[in-house]
């Protein structure tokens, strides 16, 4: 009988200490796929934070392209208009002269 007691007492203690180790691994997996989670949540964060500067930073270079191809639309303009003054004055001026 007492053979039999050690027995159920040893196995009640493997049984304890395999609980124990079941126990300790499944908080260890938890911890793993939380730290998983948090880094992959880090990763994340990071690549919107970059892609969202990189938007700011292509809108605020369209917005300046935009600003250079007016300036430049305007500079265009005016020495056409320039030109045209230039040519008309010419034309005038040509038509008051008497010819020689």
């Amino acid at each position: 009988m007492r053979d039999q007691e050690e027995q159920s007492l040893k196995e009640a203690k493997r049984s304890g200490k395999r609980a124990a180790e079941e126990a300790e691994q499944l908080a260890k997996d938890q911890a793993r796929k939380k730290a998983h989670f948090v880094r992959e949540e880090a990763i994340e964060k990071a690549s919107k934070a970059r892609k969202t500067k990189r938007m700011e930073k292509r809108a605020a270079g369209q917005i300046g392209q935009s600003a250079k191809d007016q300036a430049r639309r305007d500079v265009s303009l005016a020495k056409e208009r320039a030109m045209a003054e230039a040519q008309e004055a010419r034309k005038l001026k040509a038509k008051k002269q008497p010819p020689q």
